[in-house]
């Protein structure tokens, strides 16, 4: 009937929903809010969804919400409870408290209220690119004399509109570092961009801007020349004016680092953030790609891979405290592996190409992390074993974690594994790796792999998580020094006293039998759970 089915209101305890590219999906229904309190991830991109069909589902508040997509739904309006026409009062409690992300790309939005503002209060991330907004912020910001409007909004993507007014209140956002207003009408930037205290990354191309010296600037220099520019007024100031504006503002740095504690405080604080670097398929010669067989759809359909280059594991214990990390996962973020699986391997030992497939249990063949190669069927029976008496030993009435994700294969006619250039199987999820492709303390490139019957979204948490977790890892072993005789090859990777070189994520595309995108990880708005902790240079 063109809305979601009532059995999904039976679930209070979902925490992720997915539905996406389904041209019959219209409406949600009434209820969907006070029916599933406790979502935190909804992904609703490449519907049939209006304002209407949109707003009886999020006519209440999703007080857990933190990530929300509706990408590609055709939206000429939001729903009132994204601060569309007939918004609440503005005194209302915010609709969306713990809104981080938001995704409203790929819709016909014309232009923004202020009610949003105020319905996702912590909002970090906007994304809007290929809509038709004429103005930016446009009515996006509530009227002066309001309370400061989205304090944490980091991420601003309005690329692929009609903007041709960028407004000096741009300004008004105090955790604004990333811009992108790229392909758009633009005549002019204006010049409060330079008072955006945290910008770092900006993006102006493809805007026939009046100034041609500006316009060649924004197609070749950092952000930073951009902003500088723009302080010192733009075209027309000569070198005598702008050494005075150089003078000028070197004197207020340092009058600022002599009143403003708070400000050196927060400045510490960002320099001391976690680096990762994404290198994207286009910048990278031999991008690696996994292509998956259609069979694994009724067996663990969600893949999600990436390369992670530049670890350090030779110092002290790091290995072990790598893999104490990977277990303390497994246990929570992945719930005992039933709710997703994380593998890693040595990328020098990965063969590519990659297939992820599936197999009969009594033809599937591996070689498990500390076993000889063995049946996957023989294997499956050795652990149940093994779990059994383990459960006795331990005098448990239940069965143990162990056994619990073992059950996830009960029944299955064909079990997933990924399979390398060689036909050799690396990884049996959710079960081991192979021996073939472990990691060492040698290891300095990680292929990284999450695998999960659940949802491609949990895929993605887990992942983003993990590059944290590696990254905290990797910078306190640069840090401690630890271990004897390793100063001289740690100073060799990170330089005298640079203990904050970034990881090198490298984008992996997965792919359909056919060669048609799947998943790429990461993409533009992939790493934003982690954001807080973690600043991504893409």
């Amino acid at each position: 009937g063109g809305r979601l089915p009532e059995a999904l209101l039976a679930l209070p305890l979902l925490q992720s929903l997915e539905l996406s590219g389904c041209a019959a999906l219209r409406e949600l229904g009434p209820g969907v809010a006070a029916a599933l309190p406790a979502l935190h991830t909804l992904v609703l991109s490449r519907n049939a969804l209006g304002p209407a069909g949109l707003g009886a589902g999020l006519g209440g508040p999703l007080p857990a919400l933190r990530l929300l997509d509706l990408s590609g739904n055709g939206l000429e309006a939001l729903p009132a409870a994204l601060g569309g026409t007939g918004e609440g009062a503005g005194d209302a409690a915010p609709a969306f408290p713990q809104l981080r992300s938001l995704n409203l790309s790929a819709n016909r939005l014309r232009e923004l209220g202020p009610g949003l503002a105020r319905a996702a209060p912590q909002l970090q991330e906007l994304l809007l690119s290929g809509n038709r907004l004429r103005a930016l912020p446009g009515g996006l910001l509530p009227p002066a004399g309001s309370p400061a409007p989205f304090p944490l909004l980091s991420r601003l993507d309005a690329a692929d509109n009609e903007v041709a007014e960028l407004g000096a209140d741009i300004a008004a956002l105090p955790a604004l570092k990333s811009l992108d207003v790229a392909n758009n009408q633009l005549r002019e930037l204006p010049a409060a961009l330079a008072d955006c205290p945290r910008l770092k990354e900006a993006n102006f191309r493809g805007n026939q801007l009046k100034d041609k010296r500006l316009e060649k600037m924004v197609n070749g220099c950092q952000t930073k020349a951009i902003l500088e520019y723009l302080r010192a007024g733009g075209r027309g100031k000569g070198k005598v004016e702008s050494a005075r504006e150089d003078v000028r503002k070197k004197k207020r740095e340092k009058q600022q680092k002599k009143d403003n504690v708070d400000g050196e405080q927060d400045e510490v604080e960002e320099a001391s953030k976690l680096l990762v670097k994404v290198l994207h398929v286009s910048e990278n010669p031999a991008p690696l790609v996994v292509k998956v067989s259609p069979g694994v759809k009724d067996v663990r359909a969600f893949i999600v891979c990436c390369v992670l280059k530049g670890v350090n594991l030779k110092p002290g214990n790091a290995l072990k405290r790598f893999l104490t990390m990977q277990t303390k996962l497994h246990e929570d973020i992945c719930e005992k592996r039933t709710v997703a699986t994380i593998a890693t391997h040595d990328l020098q030992l990965v063969k590519a190409p990659l297939i992820y497939d599936v197999q009969p249990p009594d033809e599937l063949k591996i070689m498990p992390l500390g076993r000889k190669e063995i049946k996957a069927k023989d294997l499956l029976r050795q652990l149940q074993l093994e779990a059994e008496e383990q459960r006795k030993q331990k005098k448990r009435q239940n069965v143990s974690g162990l056994h619990k994700y073992l059950q996830l294969l009960d029944g299955k006619d064909n079990y997933p594994c990924l399979v390398d250039a060689e036909g050799a199987v690396i990884s049996f999820p959710p079960i081991t790796n192979s021996e073939k492709t472990k990691i060492r303390k040698e290891t300095r490139d990680l292929f990284l792999e999450v695998t999960s019957d659940t949802s491609l979204q949990i895929c993605k948490d887990v992942m983003d998580t993990l590059i944290l977790k590696i990254a905290e890892l990797n910078r306190s072993a640069l840090e401690n020094r630890e271990g004897s005789g390793s100063d001289v090859e740690l100073d060799a990777l990170s330089g005298p006293g640079n203990t904050n070189l970034p990881l090198v994520v490298e984008q992996v595309r997965v792919v359909d039998t056919d060669g048609n995108l799947k998943v790429l990880y990461p993409s533009k708005t992939d790493l934003a759970t982690v954001s807080s902790l973690l600043t991504v240079i893409r």
